[in-house]
């Protein structure tokens, strides 16, 4: 879109821009002048330039943070320029497959009685070689089960199945991941529970109890890991954004209270402009409460969707390195964070264009390097949150 072409009250909506529905026909110009009044994106003359290059790495090590990406193995062993790219920008591999039970390629368990870790084994040797400390997503989610879960397990077997699943997987890497995340997305406001956790198989076949139990059932397996809930939907000033900070503050409470053995929140962070209001007090105030409780915060799957931004690149790239850095300026100023992941590096390989794709068609760009691994403003934007933070 050039400069001086208008963009009508129609094209807004068309481009998801529903929030602004009275602001008529507009220039590129004055599109991102109502970014800016509506949620503090950046206007055509801020500036992402940084000093030295760096890599995003080293810049948050000197700063006392660590900074990494999850990947596949499909993705590191099929493209040398993009294992090339994490081994120069990343301090930590998070394996977006190859540890969950079942996803994509990889299968870690093809029955209920057996293992397969040959694409685990694969990830965490990749990650060991280039000396990056690993992650592990995810010992317990409601999503991507084996289809024999269901068919398999009942509230007579689920826990035995539970014991044996962390047992092997946990114990197989004791001393040599840094966190697990132990328990992933319990909470639902909409699901109706008083307590709002989400109706899981889970859930079903153990009772609320199943999050503590996986908790303990991790730290004898590996008392070395930091153990983390992690959970999304914690970074928006609505309502249900509100509501879920909360259950997911009593949900942290109710675990420490109780003595379970749990070490850090991690906070997904898909980000998405366009469509929702950043409130930074809110989310400082909610740190600081997760803090008190004696716990550190991860950013465990950082990136922002471009899907409800313009089609012009230009523009679209300003505003995602803007929420990147106007984010990760509010979250970085508490010490209790300790980690930075983004859901990948490079476009190339977003989730995104999948699951939450552009209605133009368009490829999204969420990620700090493009499809040809060259970093973008978002990549600047990334390392001048680590280079304004306050050390740890």
């Amino acid at each position: 879109m050039k400069k001086n072409q208008l963009l009508t009250r129609r094209q807004a909506l068309y481009l998801g821009l529903g929030t602004f529905v009275g602001i008529g026909a507009l220039t590129a110009e004055e599109l991102l002048n109502s970014f800016n009044q509506n949620q503090s994106f950046a206007d055509t003359n801020r500036s992402f330039n940084i000093a030295g290059a760096n890599p995003l790495k080293e810049r948050a090590a000197k700063k006392g943070l660590i900074y990494g990406t999850s990947t596949t193995k499909f993705s590191l062993s099929l493209d040398t320029q993009h294992a090339a790219a994490i081994v120069k920008d990343c301090d930590m591999l998070v394996p977006g497959w190859e540890f969950k039970w079942t996803a994509g390629s990889a299968n870690l368990r093809p029955d209920a009685e057996n293992f397969d870790f040959s694409q685990a084994d694969w990830m965490f040797d990749f990650a060991t070689t280039h000396n990056m400390s690993t992650r592990g997503h995810t010992l317990v989610w409601h999503e991507s089960l084996p289809k024999w879960f269901k068919e398999t397990v009942n509230k007579q077997n689920a826990q035995q199945l539970l014991e044996k699943h962390i047992e092997r997987v946990v114990g197989r890497y004791a001393g040599k991941i840094h966190s697990w995340d132990v328990v992933n997305e319990a909470i639902s406001v909409s699901d109706g529970l008083p307590n709002k956790l989400r109706k899981t198989p889970w859930l079903n076949s153990l009772g609320p109890e199943y999050i503590d139990l996986a908790f303990r059932l991790t730290a004898a397996a590996d008392p070395d890991a930091l153990l983390v809930y992690n959970e999304k939907g914690l970074d928006y000033d609505d309502q249900i954004y509100d509501q879920r900070r909360a259950a997911v503050l009593k949900l942290l409470e109710r675990l420490k209270s109780q003595g379970t053995p749990i070490h850090a929140l991690g906070t997904q962070a898909h980000l998405s402009p366009g469509n929702n209001k950043f409130n930074p007090e809110k989310l400082r105030q909610f740190f600081r409460d997760v803090a008190s409780l004696g716990l550190k915060i991860m950013i465990t799957e950082l990136d922002v969707s471009d899907k409800y931004l313009p089609r012009d690149i230009a523009i679209r790239d300003r505003i995602v390195a803007a929420t990147y850095e106007d984010y990760l300026s509010v979250v970085l100023d508490e010490p209790a964070v300790i980690a930075v992941i983004t859901w990948g590096l490079s476009d190339k390989y977003t989730w995104l264009n999948e699951f939450a794709p552009r209605q133009d068609g368009k490829p999204s760009r969420p990620l700090p390097l493009d499809t040809q691994m060259q970093r973008k403003l978002a990549w600047n934007a990334i390392a001048r949150a680590f280079d304004n933070a306050p050390k740890r």
